[in-house]
């Protein structure tokens, strides 16, 4: 049975759905100002696990947003030159790519705030109608007073709250704490007519409206990373369990870990932010997303370039046993039965992929001393079973190791040329030159197997 660590009782919890057979889950997604780095990519791909284990199980209708209006994505636009619109465009269509090539499966929905103003404005005129919010300054605030549970999720005081947080002093707020649902725009800032005056949502009240338009006023799971616990999370709740009458928002909320780079938080000011884009460019994109999943999703992740370059050999490894067992063609969502239990097991146990690796990397070493063909071919499909849930082993493994070379490496048809005329030289017996081909390609990254089938190569 699944466990997950539910960060509002600060405990591992037994997963019940509210309604049988069916789970609802939302994750905060992207604000589209810029190019989406690692620690973006992190939670994507960790609740991209989850509800590929989910859907085992459940109906899982998976939602997750994008933030398409937001002070960043003003000032982005008019840096640039742009309209919003354009630069958002651009911005989601590079993330979309950034994912696949993560192997990040679509969700079920993906709201973007600008085409949701009408239930926003509608959940901001309930909040100041049940005295929940009030309008200041062409501005609509949270009256944090008003909601007695306010840090229940972070497990601290107002007081404690504010001040470690950057809260905006303002004239017009009752009180520091009190949050911003709607705030006025500027005649050359995008903007909605509303009963509050012409403007825009505040961020908090966007995730909370769009939870409920597709979801309803509670949810199974709210994720997303801890550096969302406080302000947006605790801000979520306090808005829609007021809107809806003490209702909870979400059953279990799962926040992920936070990436740091060379054990340095990622900042621009020190120039170590890794875009996707620029890490997929250099490595698989299956290679990232396995680093990712080296590292419990709670903790804390240090992304090295040795990390990857570890999980690209540990993918080799696993590809080659699907190869040596014959196994060809894209992987697919596998049967229950193929699905290796003590994977299962790992990640029924808060989502635990490092041990998942692990029972992976058992089913490799089983392989490799596997001395029946039958038996080797079980294990390599129980492999890529296993592979499945966490998204990886998906290629056809001779896609795998064809893969684009490095900027100083060999392409796959120059291999491919190199090899056949080693294999001219051995023919005529001119082994000595013919070792030299090797040698030389070994000197580039790749290594030749000789193998009973013929010869194999691959990237180290």
């Amino acid at each position: 049975m699944l466990e997950l660590h539910n960060t509002l009782t600060r405990k591992r919890e037994p997963f019940v759905p509210l309604v049988p057979g069916r789970v609802s889950m939302y994750v905060c997604g992207i604000t589209v100002y810029s190019s989406a780095h690692i620690g973006n990519a992190r939670p994507n791909v960790v609740f991209d696990v989850l509800a590929r284990l989910l859907r085992r199980s459940y109906a899982l209708t998976y939602v997750r947003n994008i933030t398409d209006v937001d002070d960043k994505i003003n000032a982005a636009a008019k840096a640039e030159g742009v309209a919003i619109g354009t630069l958002t465009r651009r911005y989601a269509e590079l993330f979309h790519r950034d994912m696949e090539a993560l192997g990040v499966l679509p969700p079920d929905a993906e709201p973007r705030v600008t085409e949701h103003i009408e239930p926003i404005v509608a959940m901001i005129g309930q909040l100041v109608a049940g005295g929940y919010a009030y309008e200041a300054e062409g501005h609509v605030l949270f009256s944090v007073a008003r909601f007695a549970d306010y840090g229940s999720l972070s497990g601290r005081s107002v007081e404690d709250l504010i001040a470690g947080a950057r809260v905006e002093v303002a004239p017009y707020k009752r009180d520091a704490a009190d949050f911003v649902l709607w705030k006025p725009a500027a005649d050359d800032e995008v903007g909605w007519d509303s009963p509050f005056g012409r403007g825009r949502p505040g961020w908090h009240i966007e995730c909370s409206a769009m939870a409920r338009a597709y979801l309803g006023p509670t949810i199974d799971i709210h994720g997303g990373g801890q550096d969302l616990v406080f302000p947006h999370h605790e801000n979520e709740i306090a808005q829609s369990c007021s809107a809806h009458g003490g209702a909870p928002l979400a059953r279990y909320w799962v926040h992920n870990g936070l990436v740091n780079v060379d054990r340095e938080k990622m900042s621009k000011s020190i120039g170590n932010v890794l875009l996707i884009k620029d890490l997929v460019d250099e490595q698989p994109g299956e290679a990232i997303r396995l680093g990712l999943l080296t590292a419990h999703y709670r903790q804390p992740l240090n992304w090295t370039a040795q990390l990857v370059t570890d999980s690209r050999r540990r993918l080799d490894r696993m590809y080659q046993v699907l190869r040596d067992a014959g196994i060809t063609g894209p992987g697919e969502a596998p049967d229950d039965a193929l699905a290796p239990p003590a994977v299962l097991a790992a990640l029924d146990d808060d989502l635990n992929t490092p041990e998942a690796l692990a029972e992976l990397a058992a089913l490799v070493g089983a392989a490799n001393r596997a001395r029946d063909a039958v038996e080797r071919r079980a294990l390599a499909e129980a492999l890529r079973a296993g592979g499945w849930l966490l998204g990886l082993l998906q290629q056809d493994p001779a896609v795998w190791f064809a893969r684009p070379a490095a900027a100083d490496g060999p392409a796959a048809d120059e291999i491919e040329a190199r090899l056949r005329e080693r294999e001219r030289l051995r023919a005529e017996r001119r082994f000595e030159d013919a070792d030299g081909i090797r040698d030389e390609l070994a000197q580039q990254g790749i290594v030749i197997e000789d193998a009973q089938g013929g010869t194999r190569w691959r990237r180290l």
